[in-house]
């Protein structure tokens, strides 16, 4: 049993990202094909699969999901900024795997790209605003997850941006929550209205903490502000995550 649950959750792994079938990059991306180092890292943006965040970064959301199970931490599973939907997918993929059906998966974004920030946000000039190729409707999402057999009434759709969104969020526990959001201000929107929702010895995730200097600045403050010390572990060049002490 155990085999044939990493197995599917390999070819999960594998397919979300677009290495199974060897997905070229968007063009915007500014890679030329299928690049397998580049895939591995999350460098590029996948034509057509679900996730853009490469291989180790998609290990890592298994493996806390994993791991959250097998240590009984309490709570659901919930991403902010899904894009396609792959990470979440890989969520609710590892209950399926476990046979896990008294947990959710909450997926919360825009479903309309990034927000457009005010002149005094840390956010002004973001280059990602107003790209068409972060802009994924809610109903191709739910579609992808209709493909891969993963849309159920355990996978929760959050409409809207965050700071509508999740201070009314109908979770109570977190197991695991992985932060997508890439700015400043919806970084503070998961931090604040959804860390002290997160159970000790639970993960928090945090994309591209490596990568963007306001979503580093607003994890930074945050922890500041919170007096925690749990240390982030880097997992490639952009991701990072820590497990929230007991």
């Amino acid at each position: 049993m155990e085999q044939l649950r990493a197995c599917y959750l390999d070819l999960m792994r594998d397919s979300l990202i677009g290495r199974l079938n060897e997905d070229p990059a968007l063009p915007a991306s500014k890679v030329e094909g299928y690049n397998d180092d580049v895939r591995e890292q999350g460098w590029d943006w996948p034509s057509k699969a679900p996730s853009m965040i490469g291989a180790r970064r998609m290990q890592n959301v298994r493996s806390e999901c994993e791991r959250a199970l097998k240590e009984g931490v309490s709570g659901d599973f919930m991403e902010t900024g899904v894009w396609r939907g792959g990470a979440s997918m890989m969520m609710r993929a590892v209950l399926k795997a476990y046979g896990i059906t008294d947990r959710r998966v909450f997926a919360a974004d825009s479903f309309a790209g990034f927000p457009t920030p005010s002149e005094s946000s840390p956010d002004f000039g973001f280059e990602l605003v107003g790209h068409p190729d972060f802009a994924v409707p809610l109903h191709e999402v739910k579609a992808a997850f209709a493909r891969y057999g993963l849309l159920d009434a355990q996978v929760v759709f959050l409409e809207g941006l965050f700071k509508d969104t999740l201070p009314s969020a109908p979770v109570e526990m977190l197991a695991v929550l992985r932060l997508d959001g890439d700015m400043y201000e919806s970084t503070r929107d998961g931090l604040d209205n959804l860390y002290h929702k997160l159970s000790p010895g639970g993960t928090l995730i945090v994309d591209d903490y490596f990568l963007f200097e306001a979503q580093r600045q607003a994890v930074d403050e945050f922890r500041a502000a919170q007096a925690i010390i749990e240390p982030i572990i880097q997992v490639d060049r952009f991701g990072g995550y820590w497990v929230k002490a007991a």
